[in-house]
């Protein structure tokens, strides 16, 4: 089965690969980003199989690594990595006080190029801002992308397989070990998931967490008021505003903002939340039903094909304004972008359906809504 995934792994090529390896020794520390069990390792040895004796993979899970590089000296940290051109710090987080070692790795051994990962940005980021400031770049890896998959799947197969990827998610062990998907996906949710945020300190209670995020899945595509999570989850809306924060930086769930420019009629205070993955979505909700056999398609479609576009604009670099636009009156558009100035606008439709942009909208902004369904969803996040 091992032999299977990384064979798999290889096949498949992850976008910031080569963004990563064009940042290589120019003398700031990479730090790559992402959730458990999300390739992170798989891609740092696929770089540093290109540097055979010149590279070292230290694995901070392991107490004796800890030891060797927490709060020690440039001098002590030189004799243990030794002459390595590359190297990687896998788990990151674990090294007490981490930013400061990478720090002095940075200063001390300009040669050496740092690579180092963190499963959650919470844990990684908060220890390194400072101790950092200008010796950095940072990646964000994500679950597979419907651009990735590419690779392994023609134009035909990957339309084939969407409703899976809707349902499933697109973790690497979920699509690879497909037969096997549903008790890996529960695994995968109620384990390593929950582990990072629940070690959190200032997260104590997994029951307030796991009602907040399943008030949350079933909430995806509508508006989302802090006060009534609060209510329903039967906590405060600042516990409800800290969690959502800390669910973000585990890379769980993501924002949609309003958008405004002061239209009296639009919304301004409320926010969707969108899961990064769907199979994380489903299996909260314990519901992994075909979407025929469910009234959530179109929200799951919208959620789906938000987290795409998500995945794409983060492993291309384009940095870019994300939102939704409703108004009092409930007309809405599902997701607008901003980039470089200028706006545009998108409505997510599983089935062909006609729509109209609204008429305030075009009168306001000068733009219609594009149409995006399932025969013409790949132009748009590759």
């Amino acid at each position: 089965m091992i032999i299977k995934i990384i064979f798999y792994m290889d096949k498949i090529k992850r976008q910031i690969q080569p963004l990563i390896e064009n940042s290589l020794f120019q003398g700031k520390a990479i730090i790559i980003y992402g959730p458990r069990q999300v390739g992170k390792t798989t891609l740092v040895k696929e770089i540093q199989s290109q540097y055979h004796e010149e590279s070292v993979y230290l694995n901070c899970d392991e107490p004796d690594i800890r030891e060797a590089l927490s709060e020690k000296t440039s001098t002590e940290l030189g004799h243990f990595i030794g002459r390595k051109r590359l190297v990687i710090l896998d788990e990151a987080q674990r090294i007490k006080n981490i930013g400061l070692t990478i720090k002095l790795l940075v200063d001390n051994f300009p040669d050496m190029q740092i690579v180092a990962t963190g499963s959650s940005s919470f844990d990684l980021s908060n220890q390194i801002v400072e101790p950092l400031t200008g010796r950095k770049l940072e990646f964000n890896l994500y679950p597979f992308s419907l651009e990735e998959l590419r690779s392994l799947y023609s134009t035909l197969e990957t339309k084939r397989l969407l409703e899976q990827r809707m349902i499933f998610g697109l973790y690497p062990d979920i699509v690879i070990n497909s037969a096997e998907r549903e008790i890996k996906l529960r695994e995968l949710t109620l384990s390593y998931l929950f582990k990072d945020v629940l070690r959190y300190e200032r997260i104590r209670n997994s029951e307030i967490l796991e009602k907040l995020l399943q008030a949350i899945a079933l909430q995806i595509g509508n508006e989302v008021s802090y006060n009534e999570l609060a209510v329903l989850v039967g906590t405060d809306k600042n516990t409800v505003q800290h969690y959502i924060r800390i669910l973000e930086q585990a890379f769980i769930v993501f924002r949609l903002q309003p958008f405004s420019r002061n239209l009296r009629n639009e919304l301004k205070k409320l926010r969707k939340i969108y899961f990064y993955d769907m199979g994380i979505r489903n299996a909260l909700i314990n519901n992994l039903n075909p979407l025929n056999l469910r009234n959530d398609a179109g929200a799951i479609w919208e959620n789906f094909i938000i987290s795409e576009r998500v995945k794409f604009n983060s492993n291309h670099q384009f940095y870019k304004n994300i939102y939704f636009w409703r108004t009092q009156a409930k007309q809405e558009i599902d997701y607008l972008e901003e980039y470089q100035g200028k706006l545009s606008a998108y409505e997510f439709k599983w089935q062909k359906k006609s729509y109209t942009t609204p008429k305030v909208f075009i009168k306001s902004y000068g733009i219609k809504a594009n149409i995006i369904n399932k025969d013409n969803c790949l132009q748009f996040v590759s």
